[in-house]
């Protein structure tokens, strides 16, 4: 296929926005290796036009659906639920809770939480989820067959099995930067506690709330 057929044939392609990036990547991946292995000498999908990612929005778990999982939970289950949606962890710092990461600090007990890129933040954790915490026996908290703990997708399976329709476990991640936002509407404590490394990604993690907005708008006018 020449260059002028594939950008002619995607062009008339009726795709939403995604469905086109994920062609453009898949069509430069194939042609990339037809190029290696000598079975073209020329790459057409290089001159496909780049399609912008959509901007992502924030999709916090209803709290109906938090209290339903939290209702049919096991113990251990539980645990997890509430270090995503309470504390914001992601399945893969979950996954690397240890009690060796239980700080006790002047205000509280805190959890080392060892995030993406090696990196590291300090959560600071409600006394009854440090309570529950302390009570496992020393070691992983969620112990399985990945170097010792469950693995990342182990633990979201188990909690996708709680969680209804198109809510997952990062959607509960969602609910605590939506929540956590709420309560100061600091935006730069959110992104220290979701262990952003810039405050824009933060806000795809919360949903202003309709009140807010319609609050706002009438008080404009009363201003007026």
């Amino acid at each position: 296929m020449t260059t002028d057929q594939l950008i002619t044939w995607a062009g008339a392609q009726d795709w939403q926005r995604e469905t086109r990036r994920s062609f453009r990547s898949s069509a430069l991946m194939f042609y990339r290796w037809a190029v290696d292995a000598g079975r073209t000498e020329a790459n057409p999908a290089e001159k496909l036009p780049k399609v912008k990612a959509a901007d992502p929005t924030a999709m916090p778990a209803p709290e109906a659906v938090y209290a339903r999982a939290l209702a049919i939970a096991q113990p251990r289950e539980r645990l997890m639920l509430r270090l995503a949606a309470e504390c914001g962890l992601r399945r893969g710092e979950v996954a690397r809770v240890h009690s060796n990461d239980l700080v006790r600090t002047f205000d509280g007990w805190t959890l080392v939480v060892h995030g993406k890129g090696d990196k590291t933040r300090n959560m600071p954790l409600p006394d009854d989820l440090a309570a529950e915490l302390r009570k496992l026996a020393p070691g992983w908290a969620f112990q399985g067959a990945d170097k010792g703990h469950l693995s990342a997708a182990w633990i979201g399976k188990l909690i996708a099995r709680m969680l209804p329709g198109v809510w997952s476990m990062h959607s509960l991640r969602h609910r605590f930067g939506t929540v956590a936002y709420s309560v100061d509407r600091d935006i730069l404590v959110v992104q220290e506690l979701l262990g952003h490394v810039s405050p824009v990604t933060t806000q795809r993690y919360v949903r202003l709330p309709a009140e807010s907005l319609r609050r706002t708008v009438n008080a404009v006018q009363r201003t007026a």
